[in-house]
């Protein structure tokens, strides 16, 4: 592999095993990984860089499977000096670090409406990456821009159109790591936020396992949506109805189970490998398609190499 650069300030760490930082698990090691001190120092670090390294960043891990041979790169991941969040009038800036929970929680502070955010996991560099959206918003519906630095250690702007958000995605120039996003939240009375978030946190509770290990929905819904990534032509095809009519509820491989509660959620039962997860995902798909004659496509983002035998 091509020398990693001599002098940083933040930490690196060689072999890290992503299964202590994901979600559900489970996944081998990263050839490296690197934990920025600041904004500075990403950006020098990655311009020092070997080209010939590929780059990944990630979040908290909260939409991801690594799979059991691990990522042949180096993975970057933000700490605190990208968590930060702040109000001024009717915008929030928040670091991409920033957990989408705390954010919709300072802004409704602040009589902001960014309450979609409270039942999602993960992070705000996740969210901006993957449209994230609830009860009927996204993201594209509140980004005014983010920022990013790019595989070369260059700083950019992106506005929503740069990002070309859909249902579930975006389109990030490729190597790009976000550090930021500004958002505008419509305002509300505080207590009535609150309240909403309170009632959509027990609706998520009662619906869904969140007491298990998993990566939140893991295959998107087959239709419903429009390419804008907003729910304006919405219809009731769901996941979740076509891996029932499948007879797939709580089917199992290994340590994997579709859960009970909600079929849609794939969940680690304790002894999981990646590839019992991911292995059940596709059994999950071939049935369905031989059940419905619809293809799921995954919500769950899988990366890295298998086990070697």
């Amino acid at each position: 592999m091509p020398d990693i650069p001599n002098h940083y300030a933040g930490r690196l760490t060689r072999d890290k095993p992503l299964s202590e930082l994901t979600w559900l698990r489970v996944g081998g090691p990263a050839d490296w990984l690197y934990q920025p001190a600041d904004l500075d120092d990403l950006s020098r670090f990655l311009q020092s860089l070997d080209p010939a390294i590929p780059v990944f960043p990630i979040g908290v891990g909260s939409n991801l499977i690594v799979r059991d041979g691990g990522v042949r790169a180096l993975v970057v991941r933000l700490g605190r000096a990208f968590n930060g969040i702040e109000v001024e009038g009717d915008i929030v800036r928040a670091g991409a670090a920033a957990l989408d929970a705390h954010v919709a929680r300072k802004a409704a502070d602040a009589g902001l409406d960014l309450s979609f955010l409270r039942t999602i996991p993960g992070s705000i560099g996740g969210a901006v990456r993957m449209n994230a959206g609830c009860y009927g918003t996204y993201m594209a519906d509140v980004l005014i821009e983010a920022r990013a630095v790019t595989r070369g250690g260059d700083r950019l702007t992106l506005t929503p159109d740069d990002l070309q958000f859909g249902y579930r995605q975006s389109s990030l120039p490729e190597g790009a790591i976000l550090v930021e996003a500004t958002m505008r939240g419509p305002k509300a009375p505080k207590e009535e936020l609150y309240a909403r978030m309170a009632e959509q946190l027990a609706k998520r509770d009662a619906t869904q396992p969140t007491k298990d290990r998993s990566a939140g929905s893991t295959f998107r819904n087959p239709a419903g949506f429009s390419s804008t990534g907003r729910a304006d032509d919405v219809h009731d095809l769901k996941a979740w109805k076509v891996i029932d009519t499948a007879g797939l509820r709580g089917a199992r491989q290994g340590g994997a189970q579709m859960s009970e509660k909600h079929s849609n959620f794939l969940i680690n039962t304790g002894s999981a490998t990646a590839a019992d997860l991911e292995g059940l995902g596709e059994e999950v798909r071939k049935k369905v398609y031989e059940s419905s004659g619809i293809t799921l496509e995954w919500e769950i983002m899988r990366v890295g190499e298998p086990a070697q035998e």
